[in-house]
């Protein structure tokens, strides 16, 4: 009997999530019979039941959650693959570099400046996400390499550090806590993060693309305006701090609270000389660029200095 082909995996995929055959048929743009039978020909094909069916719901069954996982890699790898390929053989191929605004400790101009001389590398196109969006990015094809700041998911990613800066608390200036210069994680307690987590947990690992508990994405300025008016504090870094001075928000030093460690992330599969290349320019640039505690006084707007 034959493999399964990409169409059954992307179908099982669709009705895995759904969880009901109407709405995965209406997301994959085909009838719902079609849709049945190729799932039902996937099962003889493996052997195994991926789906229990009701008139109601449709139940995924333990060895279905095993090959929804599996299905959603190799599904992503083929579309890695087609993306990859197409930039490659284009008339003008380009390296795709993902990133979020802001977080790039202000190396980002430096870097494609160093860049654009080297032999191996080619014109560069920036891909702007949100916290969470960058490693998705490298692994489904749309990016070739990405900065980004620890944690994050690296199975499959190989990555080098950069930099390491101190983390501070942005907090409105209307709040009791401004009124001091350092702070513990626990005198955060009763405070949220962007994402409607407990501030004083202080982020666990892997933190979500940015949100705010409404489950609405919001933008660096928004956030800073969600603090601004006491509705959240947040965790930015010192280069971020630096570009981002209000009048309405303090920031102020959190002792037990850990820095951000900026990286230099790619597939561990590539071979591409032009990554290659901006991986070697990253690393020179941030080996000339203050790390470690070693950062200019912030702007007296902040009410700190460190």
């Amino acid at each position: 009997m034959s493999d399964p082909d990409v169409r059954q995996l992307r179908y099982f995929v669709a009705v895995a999530e759904e969880r009901h055959f109407g709405r995965a048929a209406e997301r994959l743009g085909i009838a719902q019979p079609p849709l049945s039978r190729s799932i039902r020909d996937l099962e003889r094909q493996l052997g195994v039941r991926l789906l229990e069916r009701t008139t109601r719901q449709v139940r995924v069954t333990p060895a279905g959650e095993e090959f929804l996982r599996d299905a959603r890699a190799a599904l992503n790898a083929v579309d890695a693959a087609v993306r990859r390929a197409r930039n490659a053989g284009s008339a003008r191929p380009v390296l795709r570099v993902a990133i979020k605004a802001d977080f790039d400790a202000g190396l980002l101009p430096m870097i494609l400046e160093e860049y654009k001389s080297e032999p191996d590398g080619l014109s560069v196109d920036l891909l702007f996400g949100g916290r969470g969006d960058q490693v998705p990015a490298l692994r489904d094809g749309r990016a070739d390499v990405a900065i980004l700041p620890l944690p994050y998911d690296a199975a499959g990613i190989d990555r080098e550090s950069l930099l390491t800066e101190p983390r501070l608390l942005a907090i409105s200036a209307t709040d009791p806590l401004a009124a001091r210069r350092r702070v513990r994680l626990a005198d955060l307690a009763g405070h949220v993060l962007p994402d409607g987590s407990p501030a004083e947990a202080g982020e666990t690992p892997p933190p979500p693309p940015d949100h705010h508990r409404s489950g609405h994405r919001l933008d660096l300025a928004q956030i800073f305006h969600l603090v601004e008016i006491g509705e959240t504090v947040f965790f930015p870094p010192v280069s971020v701090v630096q570009r981002h001075t209000r009048p309405g928000i303090a920031y102020r030093e959190v002792d037990d609270l850990d820095p951000s460690t900026l990286t230099v992330a790619w597939p561990e599969t590539s071979r591409s000389p032009a990554v290659a290349a901006f991986v070697r320019v990253a690393g020179r640039v941030a080996a000339e660029h203050p790390s470690d505690g070693a950062w200019p006084d912030l702007p007296a707007a902040t009410g700190l200095t460190l």
